[in-house]
């Protein structure tokens, strides 16, 4: 099977250029991309639906990326696949009064998902480390303590059942500026559209550093970040499903034994 990523190292962070948002060329094109798409996404119909009877283990999926960089596509072309009773998503807007009232990690808290659950983060608890840094929503010294805390309560997940994959969808300028374009002239997208999209736009660099901070400080072997070139969306969805597939394929799922008293109930029905 072609090219699967590789976690982010910290030694050696991305630098998050128009580049690497470039599709690696070791990856087929064309219709030939589109059958390796539609293979993972079988593999992973197939995995959830024993991962879901197992019930052993949690699953959390956290997407990231700028604006117009694929977190709604990758949602419905990759968790498409699976049982719909077995996922969960949670959009991360900005935190309401009583969300502010706690620490920041409470509301990332209540949406962890429950064993034989994939749970699905459209943004994520990382927003208190890139838009609140870029926007100055809080001083340094408090965001700067909080890749720290992250780690922390990441690896206290993980230490209780909860494996957690990283995916930051990364695209190019020009790539954001033709989403933008499409999203302004179609009138089934342009409603979601904000102004403060393009003033996030003009701080580009500002938001290249706070991820590039975030991707290097928070890469962890319990809580790794995946950088997926994000510019052609159909090598975007099946990077993105290969690591979970072969993420679930290292769990030794298994469907649960049925009872004997359960098995012995087929005999009745013959009867």
């Amino acid at each position: 099977m072609p090219h699967l990523l590789k976690p982010v190292s910290p030694r050696r962070p991305p630098s998050l250029s128009d580049r690497d948002a470039k599709a690696p060329g070791s990856l087929p094109r064309g219709d030939a991309l589109k059958e390796a798409l539609a293979h993972e996404l079988e593999r992973l119909t197939a995995l959830q639906a024993v991962f879901y009877a197992d019930g052993r283990r949690a699953l959390l999926v956290v997407l990231q990326g700028r604006d117009a960089s694929g977190k709604d596509g990758t949602i419905r072309t990759v968790f498409g696949a699976c049982n719909p009773q077995g996922c969960q998503v949670t959009s991360f807007k900005a935190p309401t009064p009583t969300e502010l009232a706690h620490d920041y990690l409470w509301r990332v808290h209540q949406a962890i998902p429950p064993r034989g659950m994939i749970g699905i983060f459209n943004r994520s608890h990382y927003e208190d480390v890139l838009v609140v840094r870029v926007r100055n929503l809080v001083p340094a010294a408090t965001w700067k303590k909080r890749y720290d805390q992250i780690n922390a309560f990441e690896r206290h997940l993980t230490e209780n059942g909860v494996t957690i994959l990283k995916f930051c969808l990364h695209i190019s300028k020009d790539e954001q500026r033709e989403q933008f374009l499409e999203r302004l002239t179609d009138p089934t997208k342009n409603w979601k559209f904000r102004a403060g999209d393009l003033d996030d736009r003009a701080l580009w660099n500002d938001y290249t550093a706070a991820y590039r901070d975030a991707l290097k400080k928070c890469s962890t072997p319990w809580a790794p970040w995946y950088l997926v070139p994000g510019d052609n969306a159909t090598a975007r969805n099946y990077m993105v499903t290969r690591v979970i597939n072969e993420t679930l394929q290292e769990m030794d799922l298994a469907y649960p034994r049925a009872p004997k008293e359960v098995l012995a109930l087929a005999e009745k029905l013959r009867k």
